[in-house]
């Protein structure tokens, strides 16, 4: 079988393939709304889909038109079913949400230009919330951030998927500096420690929560 487009999932039909652009914390420009609409009228694409991490997937594209898509879109693509840090999701925070009580957007963006693509054994997804709300689905992602009015809460093992679990609170009240520097210490322990395609969440429940915090804290 004949390896697919760079960039390109192929879908259930077979023949025609999804893509996923890459947007920061799920913030989407004009001008990325604008080449979006347009490859997706030229190319006559039959689904845009608003994903679960706040990213737009463009499904049901021909293989001939991939790359061309790609090339008029001028977006960076999203990684999808590599073994890495896929994205970071999250909320409006105190950039406009009236519950916000820490900027979560702005931690999210620098937290996506560290870490999105670090290679590591298994997909990593990143979650950033600006208040207790979770609206950035912290304890369901393998690495959560949580805003409280005392400072950050950092969270490491969650999963939302066929076998959920709520990860576990490794530090409380740090600040961003030590949010940015534990996360680090957290991904490299995993990288160096886990099994291959081993989530953060099977691998916690493998290891225990108590050998990752005396690695990082």
């Amino acid at each position: 079988m004949s390896e697919g487009p760079m960039g390109a999932i192929l879908q259930r039909d077979k023949t025609t393939y999804a893509i996923v652009p890459r947007t920061p914390v799920g913030l989407v420009s004009p001008e990325n709304l604008e080449a979006i609409t347009a490859v997706v009228r030229k190319y006559g694409i039959p689904i845009v889909k608003i994903t679960s991490g706040q990213r737009l997937a463009l499904v049901g594209i021909r293989k001939e038109d991939v790359e061309s898509v790609w090339k008029e879109l001028g977006m960076d693509m999203g990684k999808a079913t590599e073994l890495c840090v896929h994205y970071v999701q999250a909320c409006p925070g105190t950039s406009v949400c009236r519950f916000g009580l820490q900027d979560s957007l702005g931690l999210g963006i620098e937290l996506e230009k560290l870490f999105v693509g670090m290679e590591l054994p298994a997909k990593v997804k990143i979650g950033v919330s600006g208040c207790p709300m979770t609206c950035g689905e912290s304890y369901v992602r393998d690495i959560g951030v949580l805003g409280r009015k005392t400072g950050w809460t950092l969270i490491v093992g969650g999963n939302s998927g066929g076998k959920p679990r709520i990860g576990d609170v490794i530090a409380e009240d740090i600040t961003r500096e030590q949010v940015i520097d534990i996360t680090r210490k957290c991904l490299e322990y995993y990288r160096d420690n886990a099994r291959k395609k081993e989530r953060t969440a099977s691998f916690i429940e493998r290891t225990g929560i108590e050998d990752l915090k005396k690695a990082v804290l």
